[in-house]
Parts: C-alpha cells; structure tokens; sequence
C-alpha cells in the first residue's frame, strides 16, 4: 500500500499494540482496509479475545470488541445479514438496516462496507482511482453461486471499468485444511471443468478445496486481472484466527474497507 490513508491505518494499529492485518496492495493513496485477528478484545474461551459476532459470547464483551474495532473506522459499518448467497448491497450513508446480502460495495465516503468470517474468504475490491469499493464474504456455497462476480459487476454499474479492478484476499481457510464432499465438487467443476485443477485428491469421496484459488479463478473471469494476498489458514493458525471448522463454538473476525475522507 502507498504512503497513504492506509500506511497510516497500519502505523496507528503498531502503536496500539495490534497484529490486525493491513492489506498490501497497490491500493490507491484514499482507500483504507483492515482485517482483525483474534487479538485485541475482552471475550474469553472459545471467543478469546476479539469477537465480533452475536451468539453465545457475552452481550457486554462484544459490545465492548465492536467498540474497539470501530475506533479504527471512520463510522460504524453497516453489518450485512449473511446468508451465504451472492447479493450485493450498495451502501449509502443513509443505510441504516443490515441488508439480506453477503456482499457490499460503496463510492460514498467514510462509508464502511465489513463482512464477518471464521473459515470462509473477505475479498476486497478497489478501482485503481479510488473512486469505488466493494467487499464480498465468499465461502465455498456463495463463491460457487457468483458472490465474487455480483460484486465485480456491482462496482462495474458504478461506471468503473473491470480492468482497472485491484483484489485483495483476506484470511480463510487454506487447502490442506479444507476437506470438502462431492457436493461441493459438483458446485464447482460441473459448470467449471476447469476449476478441477483447485481440488486435490483426499480420502476416498473427498478432495482438498483451494478456495484462494477458486477465488482468483472466479475474478479473472469476471474480468480482475490484478489480484493480491491469499496464503493465510484460519484453521491452522489457531493463534491468530477463528476456525468455525476447527471449533464449531467459534468467534468471528471483520474484514473492512472503506473511502477515506
């Protein structure tokens, strides 16, 4: 990221003490994005320490994590009711209920489009001149059903060109890790063939599912030629990230990008 909006977000979080993830991309100098880890909140056991989610953790330890978490935000996103299809919400600042949609995108300032994950993968979206953002919560069931290509064509409505598209893929659950059925198989590779080549063979009626892969695979069809990040495993870092696989009584981590003012 340039010396930025962004480079700032990044020094700001140093100094606070916290291993949140500032994306490294060539984003331009006026677009700011972060992704938390489990660093940094007040929950405890399974949802140890940064929480985000409603559920069974405390009503009061995830206010108090949200509270923290938006200190680093310029306003308090709108969260997303995710269902884990491939609608697309636009937000504005008047957006005040949390649409049905598992993906957001803005060219409103100071608007935050967020997504919560533990397993599934944030991908981040920016035109090269800044002038658009768009996020997408894409596990295995909205990747396959265009979550990432809804959004693509989302920001393109804008007037924004696909080409001129810059991606960035957050923290999900990495290949060795991602054990799937042939349901999902199916879900791929038979509109797809070529997303055969992102499934490894496992056990018997089982494959290993890159979902980074599939991920950049689906961009470049919808037309994302300049396509960053990726290499993270929530499931196998159990330090820095939830793992809804690896504990079903998980927490949830943010992933955010917004348009600076």
């Amino acid at each position: 990221m340039t010396a930025s909006a962004g480079a700032a977000l990044a020094a700001e979080l140093r100094d606070a003490g916290l291993d949140w993830i500032v994306p490294d991309w060539p984003a331009p100098a006026n677009v700011c994005a972060v992704a938390t880890t489990r660093s940094g909140g007040v929950s405890s056991g399974a949802y140890a320490t940064m929480n985000l989610a409603r559920g069974r953790d405390e009503v009061d330890a995830v206010a108090e994590n949200r509270r923290r978490f938006e200190r680093f935000l310029p306003a308090r996103p709108v969260p997303l009711a995710q269902v884990h299809g491939a609608a697309v919400a636009t937000l504005e600042r008047t957006t005040t209920v949390s649409p049905i949609a598992d993906a957001a995108v803005t060219r409103e300032l100071g608007v935050v489009c967020s997504v919560l994950t533990a397993d599934c993968l944030p991908v981040l979206l920016v035109d090269r001149m800044g002038t658009a953002v768009g996020i997408a919560h894409a596990g295995w069931r909205g990747l396959a059903a265009g979550v990432i290509d809804a959004t693509v064509g989302a920001i393109a409505d804008f007037g924004v060109e696909r080409g001129d598209l810059i991606a960035w893929l957050g923290p999900a659950i990495g290949p060795r890790a991602f054990e799937v059925g042939a349901d999902v198989h199916h879900a791929f590779c038979d509109a797809d063939p070529g997303a055969a080549a992102f499934f490894g063979t496992g056990r018997p009626g089982k494959w290993h599912a890159d979902l980074y892969g599939l991920a950049r695979r689906r961009l470049a069809r919808a037309g994302v030629s300049h396509i960053t990040g990726g290499g993270f495993c929530t499931y196998s870092d159990t330090a820095r990230f939830f793992s809804y696989r690896r504990e079903r009584d998980s927490g949830r981590m943010a992933t955010a990008i917004w348009l600076a003012r």
